[in-house]
């Protein structure tokens, strides 16, 4: 399977995701037991056998069993119950996801792979406090199957963790030569993610910006429908209340690919820009933001560069009065 051959089009506020499991030991019984999880099918480039693998110096962490070569990229192989502190019992004919997310390729052992679902994001539950705080805050939404419980990981954040050099950082000098250098500007900003959210504000905010956060994107889409309608009874435009848009692409409820879509087919709201900010934004997959209108689209973790592309697209905007 490739990402060649992903044909679920942009704007539907549907994915595919692909289920995978993980034959595991619990820790306190020994007892085995089969984890169901899912990985967005956008972040998945290969499923492919258990390749032979070259041990590596000074490992981060006893999860990273070496790396291989595949295609002339040399990928880290990592296994996921073990880097999610379990006790994995995989079977002799055992699978490795390759995945590609924040331009990072990582291949990750697991016991199996079993099939792509499709599902609108709205089926998509949130795990709740006690199954975050359970799982280490590594599961971003629960899916309920006819017979299991299929558990949505943040593959971001397991990455992240084990390997800090790919995680989200604010470069302060960058934002310094930004900070204070423009007027006000308004900047309504969805993500599903907590720790993403403070990072986008304090960027936002930093090079002169108020920001508006909402949760995903049924919350942004609610929110400025608000806004068009007091726009609309008080003769106003929609840049009147907001000068931005900037939408995570994967979240809950509406995702930001369908926000994008909803916006520029309406009206009234389509003056407003629309930036796309996700780990989903690769060289395959840039054309579906494109798809649904999107103005601008940045791959995670290039944060620094989001209040630079937000200026532009805002002083570029020909809808934007003088």
């Amino acid at each position: 399977m490739s990402q060649n051959t992903i044909l679920l089009e942009a704007g539907t506020n549907e994915l595919e995701l692909v289920e995978f499991y993980i034959d595991e030991f619990h820790p306190e019984t020994g007892q085995p037991y089969r984890g169901h999880y899912g990985i967005n099918v956008a972040k998945v480039l290969e499923i492919l056998r258990p390749p032979h693998v070259a041990p590596l110096p000074d490992r981060p962490h006893e999860c990273v069993l070496g790396a291989f070569e595949l295609r002339q990229s040399i990928i880290p192989l990592v296994d996921l119950s073990m880097l999610m502190g379990m006790h994995s019992n995989h079977p002799a004919d055992c699978r490795v996801i390759i995945s590609e997310f924040n331009n990072v390729r990582t291949g990750f052992l697991v016991s199996g792979v079993t099939r792509i679902h499709r599902i609108s994001w709205q089926e998509i539950e949130q795990p709740g406090e006690q199954l975050a705080h359970f799982s280490s805050d590594n599961i971003t939404g629960v899916v309920r199957l006819q017979d299991h419980l299929l558990l949505v990981l943040d593959m971001e954040k397991l990455v992240a963790d084990l390997s800090p050099a790919t995680a989200m950082r604010v470069q302060e000098q960058e934002l310094d030569a930004l900070s204070s250098s423009h007027h006000q500007y308004r900047a309504l900003v969805a993500d599903d993610s907590e720790s993403i959210r403070k990072l986008m504000h304090t960027v936002l905010t930093r090079a002169g910006f108020d920001v508006m956060v909402t949760h995903n994107g049924q919350e942004a889409w609610e929110t400025l429908q608000a806004a068009k309608t007091q726009a609309s009874a008080d003769g106003q435009s929609i840049l009147d209340w907001y000068d931005v848009v900037v939408s995570d692409i994967e979240m809950p409820a509406m995702d930001g690919h369908t926000l994008c879509k909803k916006i520029k087919e309406d009206p009234f709201l389509r003056a407003l820009p629309v930036m796309l900010f996700s780990s989903l934004i690769t060289d395959a997959l840039q054309h579906k933001g494109d798809s649904v209108g999107a103005d601008g689209q940045i791959a995670k973790p290039e944060i620094n560069a989001l209040a630079e592309m937000a200026v532009n697209l805002i002083e570029s905007n020909p809808h934007r009065s003088a």
